[in-house]
């Protein structure tokens, strides 16, 4: 059994579930969940700035790429100048300080309308860091993800929660031009199976992801504003030609499922010298694998929000829609606006 989904509110808070006809009401004259989800700025010489009450929110979790993301709008004042030009931290923090993400600061706009003087600031989660900076050439013989930890993310004030312990069992290359996100990843996907990802507190997982045994559930009796089922089988591939240049051997490794569909996608990757055929093997699955993860997607539309993040499993039981099992949430999109009240859509994906 796992967790039935409830709306997330307050005590005193009404339930915006009752009635389908009801317009949302705001909790707070600052604007919807003003009671409960707060912001900080962090400056680029370590001064802390509590956000004034949010009139408006959106938190997108990916934990990986494309980076989590954030959006708040707040009322603001011309004091508030020199902090948003040395601002390069974000934290927002929910009702008992606990925190529901930690990014950098991108952009604000300060706007002045009929309704008053708003700032709006918008960034993304910690990944950002790495990906937006590059890599220099470099090829390892024999590292390990702990070394490619300390050379391609450390430097950028990334700290990690876990490192696996993995290593190369052939030459790892770091092309011109690779982004440190990239440089990482590449290692963990070949190498370690799996892809690195952030927590919302901004600490690295360089660790497969594992399942903690919890489940949301989610039927008819919860509060659903829409579901959208999606199955598309455009660059699924079907057979993967992996070719070692310098050896002159390929390897093929075919979906065997999708060939009994009728599919046609073949794709020829070529790998650096000295490749393993283990590692060629894992290369063509890798590949086919990644290519099936957004074959069947479950968009989920629920009243509330923070009802689960990416990694979370989640068991649907829809019989009108002939759903029934357990997905993984891939991204978790939260808003929060006097238009819409509190509302959550969820993107589910089968676990590959």
């Amino acid at each position: 059994m796992g967790d039935r989904l409830a709306v997330r509110r307050g005590a005193d808070r009404p339930d915006r579930s009752q009635s389908p006809d009801q317009k949302p009401q705001l909790d707070l004259p600052g604007g919807p969940g003003a009671d409960t989800t707060r912001g900080r700025i962090i400056t680029s010489d370590h001064r802390i700035f509590e956000l004034p009450v949010l009139l408006r929110w959106n938190i997108t979790y990916t934990g990986g790429v494309p980076c989590d993301s954030y959006e708040v709008t707040c009322v603001y004042d011309r004091t508030m100048a020199e902090l948003l030009h040395l601002a390069a931290g974000f934290l927002a923090l929910d009702e008992n300080g606990g925190v529901l993400l930690r990014g950098i600061v991108d952009e604000y706009e300060v706007k002045l309308t009929a309704a008053g003087l708003t700032v709006t600031i918008c960034g993304r989660g910690y990944a950002a860091r790495l990906l937006d900076n590059e890599s220099r050439p470099v090829t390892y013989q024999g590292a390990t993800l702990a070394e490619i930890v300390r050379c391609h993310a450390a430097p950028y004030g990334i700290s990690c929660a876990e490192i696996a312990p993995v290593s190369a069992d052939s030459v790892y290359t770091v092309a011109a031009g690779t982004s440190q996100w990239k440089a990482l990843e590449g290692f963990c996907r070949t190498y370690g199976g799996f892809s690195p990802r952030f927590r919302r507190d901004g600490l690295l997982v360089a660790a497969p992801e594992r399942d903690d045994g919890r489940r949301i559930v989610i039927d008819g009796t919860s509060p659903i504003l829409s579901c959208t089922l999606r199955e598309d089988h455009y660059g699924v591939l079907t057979e993967v030609l992996v070719i070692d240049k310098t050896r002159n051997v390929s390897y093929s490794v075919q979906n065997r499922d999708m060939l009994d569909r009728g599919g046609q996608c073949r794709r020829v990757v070529y790998t650096p010298g000295q490749s393993t055929w283990a590692a060629m093997r894992y290369t063509g699955e890798y590949q086919i694998r990644q290519s099936r993860e957004e074959e069947l997607t479950i968009e989920l539309g629920l009243a509330g929000c923070f009802p689960a993040f990416p990694g979370d499993t989640v068991r649907l039981e829809l019989e009108a829609m002939g759903l029934s099992g357990e997905y993984r949430v891939a991204e978790a999109e939260n808003t929060a606006s006097p238009e819409t009240g509190e509302v959550c859509t969820l993107i589910l994906r089968e676990r590959i």
